[in-house]
């Protein structure tokens, strides 16, 4: 193993660059370092691509990663090297009390004072540091940056604390043995189980937010991968009726392809239209869509629109799930309220209708051995949201289109360390070829056929 590496870092608003930097390694019993297969640019980068978070030059973006033990630290028992998998976005110890009962999103071990932490994730905007009070020594490597949906106003400059690298060719993976899960071996259901570090269990967990029981009509607002995740498991979980909100065709063809209704909020009233087609409101909705919603034509953004819009669109005792990010802080923010996460809400009618309203970020352990089971039985397959595969060199193209939402661009997949060889039942077969030695991005169809 190289002592440096290729990593995706932040460079300012609308920049990312592809720098070498120092590879990590093996620094507590209980750590592994992962050959990173296969990464994915998420939504919610974007933010701090967009500088709206209080992520600052020099820090390795991504969160969603997969691939190869490559380094075993002599404290893991589970794990070998050679073994395939895919680590949850955020990261947990295993031993705190919400660890122990399941809600390892909001772990209070791995940022003593916090509760979470996720990889290469920055949403407050201050400076300030957070106090290291009885920061047991063994700990200190484990620390991780903030996660999204965190509520502090703080952020921890953790670049500077730790090297546990991102969006790059390797990762070093504290509390290995509980944060890593085992995959199959081989590269079958790679564009799959990539989604297993976020969308899929993100989406799937904004349906259990919303209280959703099987029979029941379900609103997801946002098309963007976790609103097309949260409809895909709405239709799995045996919904009457999906509907999806969006004004991107791409990602309102991809809605109708899996059985859900698409709505564009750019031809209609959303709530109005759905009400009509469904005869009246909905049981269920989900927000994917977070602080940046924007109004109908998309000039202005209208951080509480989705949620006004929930609000009128279920039916009372309904419920609300929220698995879109807010943000305690925004500088970029359309006015001060809303600069400082204070976003208006009727909540006067949320009352009178009865209507329940669940948040937070997704705790993945809860969901992703089970999905990855369902896609290992060829009962899902998530990856029908991925399109194009590219080379890490390729990276900052990636960022500036699928922030324009343009050609296409719906979920992004990223090999740092060279294409993967498709095998059979692989639902992107192909679609890790790229041009000209290996260069220039290529959408999934395009690939396919090139070698059909």
């Amino acid at each position: 193993m190289s002592a440096t590496m290729k990593a995706v870092n932040y460079s300012g608003p609308f920049k990312v660059t592809v720098q070498d930097v120092e590879a990590p390694r093996i620094e507590h019993p209980d750590d592994v370092i992962v050959k990173v297969t296969t990464s994915a640019i998420c939504g919610s980068d974007l933010h701090m691509y967009e500088g709206r978070t209080g992520a600052q030059p020099g820090i390795t973006f991504g969160h969603e990663n997969m691939g190869i033990v490559e380094e075993v630290g002599s404290g893991v028992t589970l794990l070998e090297k050679g073994d395939r998998v895919v680590m949850p976005f955020n990261v947990a110890d295993g031993r705190c009390r919400n660890c122990e009962e399941g809600k390892t999103a909001f772990c209070t071990g791995v940022n003593p004072g916090f509760a979470g932490g996720a990889y290469g994730y920055v949403v407050s905007t201050s400076s300030e540091w957070l106090p290291r009070l009885n920061f047991p020594e063994s700990t200190d490597d484990a620390v991780l940056y903030r996660a999204n949906h965190s509520l502090t106003s703080w952020t921890i400059r953790l670049w500077d604390l730790i090297e546990v690298a991102k969006r790059s060719q390797y990762l070093r993976v504290p509390y290995a043995d509980f944060n890593a899960l085992k995959l199959p071996p081989g590269t079958e259901h790679e564009a799959d189980f990539i989604l297993l570090a976020d969308i899929f269990p993100t989406g799937w967990h904004g349906v259990t937010l919303s209280g959703f029981q099987p029979g029941e009509s379900v609103a997801v607002f946002g098309g963007g991968p976790v609103g097309l995740m949260a409809a895909y498991s709405a239709v799995l979980r045996g919904a009457s009726r999906v509907f999806l909100v969006d004004r991107v065709k791409e990602r309102l063809d991809a809605a109708s392809k899996i059985g859900a209704v698409a709505v564009s909020f750019e031809e209609f009233d959303p709530v109005e239209k759905i009400i009509e087609l469904n005869g009246g409101m909905v049981d269920r909705s989900v927000d994917a869509v977070g602080y940046q919603a924007v109004s109908k034509g998309g000039s202005s953004e209208v951080p509480n629109i989705v949620l006004e819009n929930m609000i009128k669109v279920t039916r009372p005792c309904g419920g609300l799930g929220i698995p879109g990010l807010y943000v305690p802080t925004d500088p970029g923010a359309p006015d001060k309220a809303a600069g400082e996460g204070m976003i208006s809400l009727s909540f006067g009618k949320l009352f009178e209708k009865g209507l329940s309203l669940a948040t937070g970020q997704c705790n993945v352990k809860a969901y992703n051995r089970y999905l990855r089971d369902l896609i290992i039985a060829g009962k899902a397959k998530p990856s029908f949201v991925v399109s194009h595969e590219i080379d890490i060199d390729e990276a900052p193209t990636a960022y500036e289109k699928f922030d324009k939402r343009i050609e296409g661009y719906t979920k992004v997949l990223i090999h740092p360390n060279g294409p993967i060889a498709s095998t059979g039942g692989d639902s992107s077969k192909g679609a890790a070829v790229w041009g000209e030695g290996g260069k220039g991005i290529r959408s999934v169809e395009k690939a396919i056929k090139s070698w059909v």
